[in-house]
């Protein structure tokens, strides 16, 4: 829509609003179905190739290392290149380098191919507010941005469900093909749909000087409110990661003995997370951030400490009530961030995406050195630590609450 000469977004309803909702659908489901279907075949992965579980975890915590490594250069180069012909590059890479990943003939090559898939994974998630942002007008752009989210639910859950079955008849290597597919048809979507960009300007990166990335980035890292805030990513994310990585081992255990195929039925659970986000923004409006940070981290260790019962029901609710309430604190850390942030946003919330993949990395596979050497309860013992350290994170550097006469306008 053009008014006055300038370009406003595309209304609700439009042809080119439908489009970019339907395209970014598809780059959600193309980005995060290749990200976490190896998540789901782990113990298969582990069993054909003769690793243990710490090991099998590298080829998820490579991919989300990649991705968190690459965010900031992707995003400087949406700014220079512009948002769709990077989330075309990005996606184009992400799904040959998936392919690609099905054939390497040792874990060794496969590891390096996957981080090299999250790097280029990388370019979606850290360009897709911006594209939406400058080309579907501002009214509608909360509702359009909700396409995107479910594409990333959707691709997630879906990745997984998919790739377990087929590996449990054909092996871990026909799963993840299936899936690298299923995302290409995807991407190629994205690709025809996403409609030429109307409302975008090249931008000059600057790194160094007054006001430049380096800079911006210095100041959100001196607050230390901002630092707990990507503490809570990191250690959060990071042991939502562990958990999801190696509960497949455990149930795959006496005395469960639950095949895969099955186990992928539990990333159903990721369900409740889709609820809990969006109600505990809601709550989070009406009694405060930190309130229901602390709430949400309280439920999360509540639901891991309910998975040490050796009981199967009782496992499945703890992940339901696990899942939620990680989901319902990584909304509100999240959402928190530019809220918080006084200059630089844009790299206030690239930040957060950085810590976020980087816990899911680190300790994604370190928790699968606490399942070889103490077993679940190792694992159980040392996410529970990662989330008490996080809520005394919240406790003592969250207490100033921000608000509209508190925040200044950002520099961006």
């Amino acid at each position: 829509m053009q008014a006055g000469g300038v370009w406003e977004g595309y209304e609700r309803g439009s042809s080119g609003y439908k489009r970019i909702l339907i395209a970014l659908l598809c780059a959600g489901i193309a980005t995060f179905a290749q990200l976490y279907s190896v998540q789901a075949v782990l113990p298969i992965m582990a069993r054909e190739l003769h690793i243990d579980a710490a090991q099998a975890s590298l080829a998820v915590s490579a991919a989300t290392l990649g991705l968190a490594v690459a965010v900031i250069p992707w995003s400087l180069m949406s700014d220079r290149f512009g948002r769709r012909t990077t989330m075309v590059a990005a996606v184009i890479a992400a799904t040959i380098l998936g392919v690609t990943m099905t054939f390497m003939p040792s874990f060794e090559l496969l590891v390096g191919m996957r981080f090299l898939e999250g790097m280029a994974l990388g370019g979606i998630p850290s360009v897709a507010m911006a594209y939406l942002a400058e080309e579907v007008n501002p009214l509608h752009a909360a509702v359009a941005a909700g396409s995107y989210i479910s594409g990333t639910t959707l691709g997630g859950l879906s990745g997984r469900i998919v790739a377990a079955p087929v590996a449990d008849f054909w092996g871990w290597r026909a799963g993840t093909m299936v899936v690298a597919i299923y995302a290409a048809g995807a991407a190629v979507a994205f690709i025809l749909l996403a409609p030429r960009q109307r409302g975008f300007t090249p931008q000059s990166v600057r790194l160094g000087g007054q006001g430049g990335l380096f800079e911006r980035l210095l100041v959100n890292l001196k607050d230390p409110g901002l630092v707990s805030l990507y503490m809570q990513g990191f250690l959060l994310m990071g042991g939502f990661v562990a958990v999801y990585n190696f509960i497949g081992f455990h149930l795959g255990e006496e005395p469960y003995n639950v095949p895969q195929s099955i186990v992928s039925v539990l990333f159903l659970s990721y369900l409740s997370g889709t609820w809990s986000s969006t109600e505990a923004g809601r709550i989070a409006a009406r009694h405060g951030r930190r309130k229901v940070l602390i709430i949400s981290s309280l439920i999360t260790l509540g639901g891991l400490l309910m998975m040490l019962i050796p009981w199967l029901p009782a496992v499945v609710v703890g992940l339901l009530i696990f899942t939620a309430g990680f989901f319902a604190a990584h909304s509100v850390a999240n959402g928190w961030v530019p809220a918080r942030a006084t200059v630089g946003r844009a790299q206030a919330s690239s930040l957060y995406t950085l810590f976020y993949y980087g816990g899911s990395s680190v300790f994604g596979y370190a928790a699968g050195l606490f399942l070889t050497n103490f077993g679940w309860n190792g694992v159980v013992a040392f996410v529970g630590a990662l989330i008490v350290v996080a809520l005394a994170l919240t406790v003592l550097f969250l207490r100033r609450p921000v608000t509209p006469e508190t925040v200044q306008p950002s520099a961006d």
